[in-house]
């Protein structure tokens, strides 16, 4: 473990392509961003590759990546995760999907994967109904935050080996044309089981703003390796969202909840840059503090706010940070995966880091971006190497 403490600040889906309307340039080449160009300036730059061929494209394969996952034996799904932030105790046969509330079209297209960032009210209520119509010994509906829930499966009859699509990736695209499929002969009976739940759920929930259910990415606990138990470090993240909670909580590291954190752009940067900032002042060694907002604007196609959530991110969180942990702390900012606004979806190129570490000579990268970060000493890293420059 190195002698000074490391914040790592990862801005989901903050990575993009070349925009015309931006001069050529990327968001992040576009947005004001002193802080994030200070730890570039100052220290190292490289890419990271974070969602490798084979694996589902989605933020638990990245962010279990950027942590240092073995995503070959330690990867388990999102509702595994979710689960565990949650606090809920899975037992050996329970699958946990994520499940998230959608708007469907009445034509039976998918209009909004996220049932238009329903509100907690809203959220509840139809987790209620859901668990009072549908639920059962062997199927429970448990609410998350905001449009991003869990459904469980019991019983020996159900299995992961269930294929499925993101609904992330196919707003506009007919629900009967992306349900879940067996990857596997025992994946059968609870594909099928899902698909039950989908057509029953549209007719529970008809009416509402969240009027439909896309159960994914299911499966069951597993090992996942300690960062906390590897490193010899006190570690704690920092996010809104279940699935980096419940990933961190796995991976040995102790969850700060913060109020108002919302995982969307209204979220409360400063109340979690207090928090890490308490974190260190605490003796934790590591704490990674991760924002959804950028994310959720990408895949809305929304270049303004876009922009204003990478400015938000850097004055109202990482400048806050750094103002008052000064240059004796290590820092670290990336994302967790590309989301160009050109098609809102996740893709496979390798994100642009910068790491500042006190004692380090500067390798000459004057800005914090895609394109800057190609020029930076520290190369293309993958796998475990991120992990071990920031904590051994």
């Amino acid at each position: 473990m190195k002698p000074f403490k490391t914040v790592l600040f990862l801005g989901d889906g903050m990575a993009d392509e070349p925009i015309e309307s931006l001069g050529g340039r990327t968001p992040l080449e576009a947005a004001n961003t002193p802080w994030m160009d200070k730890i570039a300036r100052d220290g190292r730059s490289g890419t990271f590759l974070t969602l490798p061929d084979g694996f589902p494209t989605s933020s638990d394969v990245a962010n279990m990546s950027v942590m240092g996952g073995d995503l070959a034996t330690e990867l388990c799904g999102r509702g595994p995760l979710e689960a565990a932030s949650m606090g809920l105790k899975l037992g050996p046969d329970d699958v946990a999907f994520r499940m998230n509330l959608v708007t469907v079209n009445e034509d039976g297209t998918l209009k909004d994967f996220s049932a238009g960032h329903i509100g907690a009210e809203a959220q509840r209520e139809a987790i209620a109904l859901l668990n009072e119509k549908l639920g059962s010994d062997k199927v429970k509906f448990y609410a998350g935050v905001s449009y991003r829930n869990i459904v469980v499966l019991s019983g020996g009859e159900f299995s992961a080996a269930v294929a499925y699509d993101k609904p992330d990736d196919n707003q506009g695209n007919p629900v009967a044309e992306h349900l879940p499929r067996a990857k596997a002969p025992e994946g059968e009976a609870t594909a099928a089981a899902l698909r039950d739940i989908i057509a029953r759920a549209a007719e529970v929930l008809k009416g509402r703003q969240a009027n439909g259910v896309w159960p994914w990415s299911g499966g069951k606990a597993g090992a996942v390796h300690s960062i906390a138990g590897r490193y010899g470090i006190r570690g704690a993240v920092v996010s809104a969202v279940d699935v980096i909670n419940g990933l961190g909580r796995v991976m040995g590291l102790d969850v700060i909840k913060v109020p108002g954190a919302t995982g969307y752009i209204d979220t409360n940067y400063e109340g979690k840059a207090d928090a890490a900032i308490k974190a260190v002042e605490d003796g934790y060694d590591f704490v990674y503090v991760h924002i959804e907002s950028t994310d959720e604007v990408s895949h809305e196609q929304r270049l303004d706010l876009k922009l204003k959530a990478i400015e938000d991110f850097d004055s109202r969180l990482i400048g806050r940070v750094m103002s008052r942990l000064g240059d004796g702390a290590a820092y670290c900012v990336l994302p967790d995966h590309p989301v160009p606004l050109r098609i809102g979806k996740h893709t496979r190129t390798p994100v642009p880091f910068a790491v500042y570490q006190p004692g380090n000579k500067p390798d000459g990268v004057a800005a914090y971006g895609e394109r800057a970060a190609l020029n930076g000493a520290l190369g293309a890293l993958k796998g475990g190497e991120l992990m071990d420059l920031l904590l051994t």
